[in-house]
């Protein structure tokens, strides 16, 4: 059974009494007469062969309150499109798949990157971000969950407990984290969350001082968790980084533009497993090793923005302060998995330790030598101010897509 303890500034919604998803699905259908709800899956065509995307999708088109699913498809031809429109097309809900690689979405894109408004890098921010303006064209929800589609250990009550906090009409939630424990197959995973975030928010409260932000973070259980949920006017302002600094970048927004009392985090699984990454040891542009660096460097620029400078010599204390404290984790976590039976490699932790403090030293001399450096995808406010029929091309474009190659 979970805990009930309430850390940080942040809202604590546990999952205490293992409620049955029916009982939660019946009022999620309740609500969804006056909040009407959609789901974003950010997919890659290779997701589809996988093993975890076709149990997803057996659990969706189980789900009753769902108005609408919007699926993002990137690495995709044109035979691999309309596979994926057969494969997509057993959901009983209403449903449309953005075919990111189509040429109708690429003209579009191409038009925006001509007035410096599409996004910079290919990935799921990119994916993401088209998702959200197709979610504004369409009009059909109010409130909307987000989650990857590399979910191995997924059912429908995930969705049910994700979306409920801002699904309900009582609760003033604008903004929902999904977070689990990271355990599977006897091992603790989630290396970047444990072994790098935590430790480096530590770290930065040390060498910077404490601060108001730092502290926000540092109250999301999982701060790396791919699943959060939505009310609709957030897609209007939000500004999301196109690199794997997105999720660090949704939680700095959503920090930026609402009060803490309308956003929470919520327990949405007892078991969660994905697609694992590769650690990179020897290769700082793939794999976890990219991830740090991205990641690092967007905590760097959020602190910037609130006046913090930065130089060589912050970066060298950090380093060895985010070192000292990720060591002494690595004994806590083992401590942990000792007692409940689990798995936990001592050398392969120290390993990822000493990458991600050579990371730290990277991500910071990479934001001093581009302190022009702009990561982020415009609002979808800024680009409609410049072309006011953008959504409805967009819009349009996916309509014409589906019709065209539907089988």
């Amino acid at each position: 059974m979970a805990d009930f303890y309430q850390n940080g500034i942040i809202t604590t919604l546990h999952n205490l009494s293992e409620r049955p998803v029916e009982a939660l699905e019946e009022e999620l259908l309740e609500f969804s007469k006056k909040r009407p709800m959609a789901v974003l899956l950010p997919s890659l065509f290779s997701e589809l062969e996988g093993e975890a995307l076709p149990n997803i999708l057996k659990h969706i088109a189980e789900v009753p309150y769902l108005n609408q699913i919007v699926i993002g498809l990137d690495r995709a031809n044109k035979e691999q499109y309309q596979h994926a429109l057969k494969f997509f097309g057993t959901l009983p809900q209403d449903h449309r798949v953005l075919w990111n690689d189509g040429p109708r979405l690429k003209a579009l894109d191409a038009e925006l990157a001509e007035l410096g408004l599409a996004p910079k890098e290919l990935g799921k921010g990119r994916n993401v971000w088209y998702c959200m303006g197709y979610i504004l064209a369409s009009g059909k929800a109010e409130s909307v969950a987000l989650h990857d589609c590399d979910i191995l250990t997924y059912d429908r009550g995930l969705l049910a407990r994700l979306i409920y906090p801002v699904a309900n009409p009582q609760f003033n939630y604008e903004f929902c984290k999904g977070f689990y424990a990271r355990v599977a197959d006897g091992k603790i995973n989630g290396r970047v969350s444990r072994l790098l975030v935590t430790p480096l928010l530590r770290a930065l409260m040390r060498v910077v001082g404490h601060g108001e932000y730092l502290e926000f973070m540092d109250s999301f259980r999982y701060p790396l968790a791919g699943e959060f949920s939505f009310r609709r006017d957030v897609l209007n302002d939000i500004r999301i980084p196109s690199d794997w600094g997105l999720e660090i970048g949704v939680l700095s927004e959503m920090h930026r533009n609402y009060s803490h009392n309308r956003l929470c985090q919520a327990d949405i699984a007892k078991n969660y497993d994905h697609k694992h990454q590769d650690l990179s040891l020897h290769n700082d542009q793939g794999g976890l090793s990219k991830m740090s660096i991205d990641i690092t460097k967007a905590l760097f620029r959020k602190l910037a923005t609130q006046g913090q400078t930065f130089s060589t010599e912050t970066f060298r204390s950090l380093k060895a302060t985010y070192f000292r404290i990720a060591l002494d984790f690595i004994e806590t976590y083992h401590n942990d998995a000792v007692m409940n039976g689990l798995v936990l490699d001592i050398h392969s932790e120290e390993k990822a330790v000493e990458m991600f403090a050579q990371n730290i030293m990277k991500a910071g001399q990479s934001f001093l030598d581009n302190p022009m450096e702009t990561p982020f995808i415009p609002s979808w406010n800024r680009v409609v101010s410049a072309m006011p029929n953008v959504l409805d091309r967009l819009k349009d474009a996916v309509e014409q897509d589906y019709q065209e190659y539907k089988v």
